[in-house]
């Protein structure tokens, strides 16, 4: 049986109808929650000052360059603070020039890997470094780079010797769940009380693990990493981009 050719201009309305929705659905808020980023601007946010236009909206994105000029401070704030919530973040990261040295092997109980010297063991590899603060704590921020151990992790809790064993061992993410560069993953964060839940791409990377020191109420910040030497990175930049990012506050 012979068919009907296909009508290209009705193709092209399904095309271009298709491409629309796609665009449209960026950051407008799923039912339950708010879009704190609008995909215009950014209203909602402190943008750090004598950044000088290094934190910027691009094709309906937040993008950054890693090069903020502010003497300060140089994370991306919001305006408002939050206690306990679900946190939708969707980011990549658009490059990774500089080539860490000292990327360690982290084992599962968060410690790092030693050879038969018992030296730490350390790998080069290509890296980005930004990270998701909540509640206003650089200390308790989610972790995004190109680690071995995969984003999600809380490394300021992991790292500092006064954590005990057991917290170290609950911020390291059960698996590397991240995609590769240049890519979108997406994060949801849960936080009520002092319990913290990260999923990445649809995998729970930090079951609910309690901090005992979480503060009670902040904001959140998107991170700022690196630094540059005679025009090269000496660090992982945050060469970053975010978006659809958006937040559900949960009830006590």
């Amino acid at each position: 049986m012979n068919r009907p050719s296909p009508n290209p201009a009705a193709l092209t309305l399904a095309l271009f109808a298709s491409v629309f929705f796609i665009h449209a659905a960026d950051n407008q808020a799923p039912d339950g929650f708010v879009a704190l980023f609008n995909g215009r601007d950014l209203t909602g946010w402190i943008v750090p000052q004598g950044d000088n236009g290094h934190w910027k909206v691009v094709e309906g994105v937040i993008d950054y360059d890693a090069e903020s000029e502010a003497k300060g401070d140089r994370n991306l704030w919001t305006e408002r603070e939050y206690t306990d919530f679900v946190l939708q973040v969707d980011w990549r990261i658009k490059a990774t020039p500089y080539t860490n040295p000292g990327v360690p092997y982290i084992l599962p109980d968060g410690t790092h890997a030693r050879d038969i010297r018992g030296q730490e063991m350390k790998l080069a590899l290509p890296d980005s470094d930004s990270g998701v603060f909540i509640r206003g704590s650089g200390r308790h921020q989610v972790n995004i780079w190109c680690w071995p151990i995969g984003s999600g992790e809380m490394y300021g809790l992991r790292m500092d010797p006064k954590s005990p064993p057991a917290l170290k061992a609950a911020v390291t993410p059960r698996t590397q769940a991240d995609r590769p560069v240049g890519e979108w993953n997406h994060y949801e964060i849960t936080v009520r009380g002092q319990s913290v839940t990260v999923v990445l791409n649809g995998k729970t990377v930090i079951p609910p693990v309690t901090i005992p020191d979480l503060p009670p109420r902040g904001r959140f910040a998107l991170q700022h990493h690196g630094g540059k030497q005679g025009g090269e990175w000496n660090s992982p930049p945050s060469l970053l981009q975010f978006k659809n990012i958006y937040v559900k506050e949960l009830k006590p």
